[in-house]
């Protein structure tokens, strides 16, 4: 069940960072979010369901974009948008994130196949969490 009030602890500013970059090759094929958006969303009991339920897994995954489009009516709803932070992977598929509050959360875009450039956009999600306010770097 969605409940706002588990999502509080990750709206006070904090001195954590992610410094993130999307790495992942499927055979020879490499991905790139350069220009995609890049979502981290605070873990709560719902959002691991959610994550679950769209990502076949609460740690990490990396899944055909349509295929995790196509279970987003059976995850739960809810409006947790007002916790989610947001930025932009630049042209080396790089993003970051800063004054993030000590917990687990997910960083999530979608990579599409650049060299060469055959396949499905891909939709990477990973599970991270940020203790005594540090950074963590991430690889997706």
């Amino acid at each position: 069940m969605f409940r706002a009030e588990d999502f509080s602890w990750s709206a006070v500013p904090g001195q954590g960072r992610v410094v993130g970059r999307l790495t992942h090759r499927s055979g020879q094929t490499r991905f790139s979010c350069a220009g995609a958006g890049v979502v981290l969303t605070p873990e709560t009991p719902w959002t691991r369901r959610r994550m679950t339920i769209l990502y076949k897994s609460a740690e990490r995954s990396a899944l055909p974009a349509e295929e995790v489009r196509a279970r987003t009516p059976s995850a739960p709803s809810g409006d947790y948008s007002a916790f989610v932070k947001r930025t932009v992977c630049d042209a080396d598929s790089r993003f970051s994130f800063s004054g993030l509050a000590n917990g687990a959360w997910y960083v999530i875009t979608v990579g599409k196949p650049v060299a060469p450039a055959t396949g499905d956009d891909i939709a990477v999600m990973r599970r991270i969490e940020i203790r005594g306010g540090r950074t963590v770097n991430v690889e997706l």
